[in-house]
């Protein structure tokens, strides 16, 4: 991952504006979106057992975020093109 890449705000803008699609798409299996919510969720819920990261709850959130992101538009990208079709 490049460090460029995630200073930029328009990288980081891309991921808010997927992520919730991408979350509640019927299309990604439950599997792939568990690959993102279970460590987010366990980061917050039990911080003191991985002391060793020493990144706060929200950067942990953003990096998994970042990563699912990029994960899921490489792995389905018919998802990419049906986004990017607007109804008019």
């Amino acid at each position: 991952m490049k460090w460029k890449r995630l200073l930029s705000l328009r990288q980081w803008s891309h991921v808010f504006r997927r992520i919730p699609r991408l979350i509640t798409s019927s299309r990604i299996p439950l599997g792939e979106k568990l690959l993102f919510a279970v460590p987010v969720l366990l980061y917050w819920i039990l911080p003191d057992v991985m002391p060793f990261m020493p990144i706060d709850d929200i950067g942990v959130t953003l990096l998994l975020m970042n990563w699912f992101v990029t994960r899921a538009e490489r792995k389905y990208p018919d998802m990419l093109e049906k986004q990017h079709v607007r109804v008019r």
